[in-house]
């Protein structure tokens, strides 16, 4: 009986994990340093995802909502404007609804010198 419960578990338990879509890869990449202001961000995720808001922060600046009209619909490749800032540490945070239904969110970060 307990062999069955316990495949039960970790059967639920695999299912829910393949069924979110993880930020995979982001152009800056995370944690980078980068010579001048990129003209858009490029987030790449494991499955489709549709982005509800997108924040940047540059330094002690307030954060702005970034524009999101052109990444409406459940993509896994998102690609986003953003305004020219200078240079500064930024903090990108994103939310999202998974094809799955599943709220997600996350952030990254990179520096401009």
């Amino acid at each position: 009986m307990k062999e069955i419960l316990l495949a039960v578990v970790v059967g639920l338990w695999a299912t829910a994990a393949i069924a979110h879509s993880p930020l995979e890869a982001t152009t800056p990449a995370d944690q980078s340093i980068i010579t001048e202001m990129p003209l858009e961000l490029f987030l790449n995720f494991k499955n489709t995802i549709r982005l509800t808001r997108v924040v940047m922060t540059n330094s002690d600046k307030p954060g702005i909502d970034l524009d999101l009209d052109g990444n409406k619909k459940f993509l896994s490749e998102h690609r986003i404007p953003v305004p020219p800032m200078g240079s500064g540490i930024y903090l990108i945070e994103w939310r999202g609804l998974g094809a799955d239904g599943h709220a997600l969110k996350g952030s990254f970060g990179f520096s401009v010198k």
